[in-house]
């Protein structure tokens, strides 16, 4: 048996043919978590602790994959991590790279951004160093559609709201 699936996207009508047993597997979800955690740091104290618990997850199973997940990067680096939560107490999660923000302030080596952007510049980085950034950022699961010429674009926009100025060659 096929049922008709109508889904709004952007402003756009669609509609797809779905089974009766795929409709069915989907589970209830009974929340959407953001967190930010540092990398091979997740342990069931705060903020991880309080946020998980409250929907009853096991906060040492998520605790391990993230660990797992992350080895690979610099401790302390902060990863965002969008996790989902199911009715049946279990869940997912997607982990992400770093924000541009922190990918800029640490090309610069500046801690935190100009208060005054647009009349005052921190820094200033080479248009390499927004290439390098936008290719890390396109590993991400949310930036794999974007090309690097567009995720350049908006890592330049970022970096001037910061006051970090953007340079053809230092």
């Amino acid at each position: 048996m096929e049922i008709l699936v109508s889904v709004q996207i952007f402003g756009s009508q669609t509609t797809m043919a779905t089974t009766l047993k795929d409709a069915v597997a989907r589970k209830p979800v009974l929340a959407t978590i953001r967190l930010i955690v540092p990398a091979g740091a997740a342990r069931p104290a705060p903020p991880v602790g309080p946020a998980l618990g409250f929907y009853r997850l096991n906060l040492m199973a998520f605790c391990k994959d993230f660990n797992a997940r992350t080895q690979k990067y610099k401790a302390e680096t902060p990863m965002q991590v969008t996790l989902t939560a199911y009715k049946d107490s279990t869940f997912e999660f997607v982990v992400k790279s770093p924000s541009v923000a922190w990918f800029l302030k640490k090309a610069a080596g500046i801690e935190t951004a100009s208060s005054r952007p647009g009349h005052v510049m921190v820094s200033s980085l080479t248009l390499r160093h927004v290439y390098e950034i936008a290719k890390l950022k396109q590993s991400d699961p949310y930036c794999k559609h974007m090309s690097v010429e567009a995720l350049c674009k908006s890592i330049i926009g970022t970096a001037n709201s910061m006051g970090i100025e953007i340079v053809k060659d230092l």
